[in-house]
């Protein structure tokens, strides 16, 4: 079905060309309070995928995300999750049939990031558990494919629908992984096109900061990333001063190393000048460290400092902190590669960055379960079978990680005592 955008009565609507409105299914549910969008400051922030796909969801891109070859049956030899989403609270219209089963024999289903009513049940979570707001994930280089595009827009119009109707903060995220050198120009042309057809940041939640509406750009100063052809620093620069030019605030996704040019980081003395023209620094952790006790010692080698150089150059700093990690059906590593320990992982990154003295939090991700990092409720009762495997959440409650994450906030603005001992989640 096509969608357009009706802007009426200070909401953005989604309506079909019948002219109903797209929503989500009502459910009871506490009201948190309606997100303060002119600002990052206190907001602890998840990182919305959407880019699962299933078949028969019309976007005519197979099990995307869900499969390892979209384009065949979704099942065991087929996989690349190893988290399997908690499908109890979603309608009919909502499930997918794969060719797992579950113990009691009945068929596994999954949901699609294409449904509009999905992506509203996300957004009513994140404004139940208390969630401020997500960055919507952008990928650059699937900007040139047809039905990529248009299932990145689609899920973007819902999640910008979604949260004004939740009362969530909602900023778009540009990832750069796989572009070449001469393509970073289609991110802001692909910038200006939202705003030219959709006035994208006149929606009531879309995230400011310092005054300007937020464009975060993720993957400047990787050595991974700045390869012989692939796109430069020079580039980079240009790409964020197009962004500034047009009056938008900055964050830049970079190295756990950026500071002092080690590990993850390039080594070029044009990085740091680079890194001022943003607004917030926002260095990527996953992997770097996989214990509480290591994240104790990043927080003293790395963010502390981090947050020091960033005041002193009126930035902020933006730490990114993950529950645990895990890429055995995408990557064929060891299942459960970084456990969560019931929760006490993230939460220790979550005091550790409170201690640092940064004033947000960025959670990675609100529904990865590619690389095990979701915090939104999966189960404990994952598809069985020979040569299945599947990560739980340890027999706690699936919406465990996203009471973490909610109270996380209110640790953040001084509403409740900071504490380095992880909270009861009731």
């Amino acid at each position: 079905m096509r969608f357009f955008l009706v802007f009426a009565c200070s909401l953005w609507v989604l309506a079909d060309v019948s002219g109903q409105e797209s929503s989500s299914s009502e459910h009871s549910h506490t009201f948190a309070p309606i997100v303060d969008t002119s600002t990052l400051s206190g907001k602890v922030m998840v990182g919305y995928q959407g880019w699962f796909n299933a078949d028969g969801d019309g976007s005519n891109l197979g099990w995307t995300h869900w499969a390892r070859n979209r384009n065949r049956p979704f099942g065991p030899r087929n996989v690349t999750v190893d988290l399997w989403p908690d499908m109890s609270e979603y309608e009919p219209d909502e499930r997918y049939p794969t060719e797992f089963r579950l113990a009691d024999g009945s068929v596994a289903e999954v949901f699609s990031s294409g449904n509009a009513k999905t992506i509203h049940r996300h957004f009513q979570w994140m404004q139940e558990y208390g969630i401020d707001g997500a960055f919507v994930q952008r990928f650059a280089s699937g900007l040139g494919s047809q039905y990529d595009r248009e299932h990145k827009n689609s899920v973007l119009r819902h999640a910008i629908h979604a949260s004004e109707k939740y009362g969530r903060a909602c900023a778009v995220m540009y990832d750069l992984s796989g572009l070449k050198k001469g393509q970073l120009d289609r991110v802001y042309q692909d910038w200006s096109t939202l705003q030219a057809q959709w006035k994208l940041t006149d929606a009531s939640s879309y995230l400011f900061h310092n005054a300007k509406p937020l464009v975060a750009i993720w993957g400047v100063g990787f050595t991974d990333r700045h390869v012989p052809g692939a796109y430069t620093l020079a580039e980079c620069r240009d790409m964020i001063q197009s962004f500034t030019s047009a009056g938008c605030s900055v964050m830049l996704g970079v190295p756990t190393g950026w500071r002092e040019q080690t590990r993850d980081a390039v080594t070029d003395t044009e990085l740091h000048e680079i890194l001022k023209l943003a607004d917030v620094i926002s260095p990527w952790t996953p992997g770097r460290y996989r214990t509480p006790e290591e994240v104790a010692k990043h927080e003293r080698e790395k963010w502390t400092p981090d947050v020091q150089w960033c005041e002193e150059q009126r930035l902020d700093l933006l730490p990114v902190v993950f529950p645990g990690f895990s890429w055995h059906n995408l990557k064929g590593d060891a299942l459960d590669a970084i456990p969560r320990r019931g929760g006490q992982f993230l939460w220790s990154q979550i005091a550790a960055a409170k201690r640092s003295g940064a004033d947000m939090i960025y959670v990675a991700m609100f529904d990865e379960v590619d690389e095990g990092t979701a915090i939104f409720k999966c189960t404990n009762e994952p598809p069985v079978g020979e040569g299945v495997r599947f990560l739980t959440y340890e027999g706690l409650p699936s919406d465990h990680y996203l009471k973490l994450v909610g109270h996380a906030g209110r640790v953040l603005r001084n509403e409740v005592p900071a504490s380095d001992k992880m909270p009861a989640m009731q």
